[in-house]
């Protein structure tokens, strides 16, 4: 038995395509997306939508439909909202809107699969909501609460504070219980810093909350650059990953050797490549 693929558009039924855009919000240097619909859905589909820097996207009376990038292909319907008012604004929010209630039930539940290859965030919608794949249907509205696995660790400050700060439970669980040696990178830089989580320093999940907190953890060197380039640095730089876990049994003194010997992998005692002291 063949199936035949469900588009975004047999959902939604638009048949005049004229006024209707498509926003695709992915990564912006400083947020993924995601991350932020999930702590603020407001801000996805109002500033995230309706921003302008020199270009104008819509016009008055135009539907804007709002995806927002999960990973790789996948986008996740936001909104889709009928534009009411422009308001004459550059570099900020330049639009008004009226969400359309009759597709609410979809909000947040749709995933999409499409492969973007255009620079632009906006586009119009006759050339692109007939490719626009309908990935999954989900029971309730999108969450990533999930664990992926130490070896698949890699987030922004920005992320590591929403799990955090969401007290997601299977992160929490995974990080309590586990010593590491850890990498911090600096993507502006490509600087490292290699640390490790002891039972001394209260595991992986203490040592991480303390660079949440002030974004150096104790460190020298990163103590430095916070007071020569501010907190704000980090919280745009810094990206969280994991080397090297243990359970909880493995002695300090094995961790810190471990420890070690990545600083010496990557250099990351010469301040040319990273930030640590010794």
């Amino acid at each position: 038995m063949s199936t035949h693929a469900i588009y975004l558009n047999d959902l939604l039924g638009l048949s005049n395509l004229e006024n209707v855009k498509i926003k695709f919000n992915q990564w912006n240097t400083e947020e993924d997306p995601i991350d932020v619909f999930q702590a603020n859905p407001e801000l996805i589909n109002n500033q995230w939508l309706f921003w302008r820097n020199q270009k104008r996207y819509f016009n008055v009376n135009d539907v804007a439909i709002n995806l927002v990038r999960v990973k790789g292909d996948i986008y996740l319907l936001t909104t889709v909202k009928l534009v009411t008012e422009e308001l004459g604004v550059i570099h900020g929010i330049n639009y008004a809107g009226k969400e359309l209630k009759r597709y609410r039930p979809l909000y947040g539940r749709v995933l999409i699969k499409y492969h973007k290859d255009f620079q632009v965030s906006v586009v119009n919608a006759e050339s692109k909501l007939e490719k626009l794949v309908v990935s999954q249907v989900l029971p309730d509205v999108y969450k990533n609460d999930g664990f992926p696995g130490y070896d698949s660790v890699c987030l922004s400050y920005q992320q590591l504070k929403l799990v955090l700060e969401k007290n997601k439970s299977e992160w929490i669980t995974a990080l309590s219980n586990q010593k590491a040696v850890y990498l911090i990178r600096d993507v502006s830089n490509g600087k490292l810093y290699v640390g490790s989580a002891t039972s001394k320093n209260g595991m992986l999940l203490d040592r991480w909350r303390s660079y949440i907190s002030n974004g150096h953890g104790g460190n020298k060197c990163l103590q430095e650059l916070i007071k020569e380039a501010g907190f704000e640095y980090v919280k745009k730089n810094f990206q969280y990953s994991i080397l090297e876990n243990y359970n909880s049994r493995v002695d300090d003194s094995f961790i810190l050797r471990r420890e070690s010997w990545w600083k010496k992998v990557f250099d990351s005692r010469n301040k040319k490549f990273g930030y640590n002291e010794n």
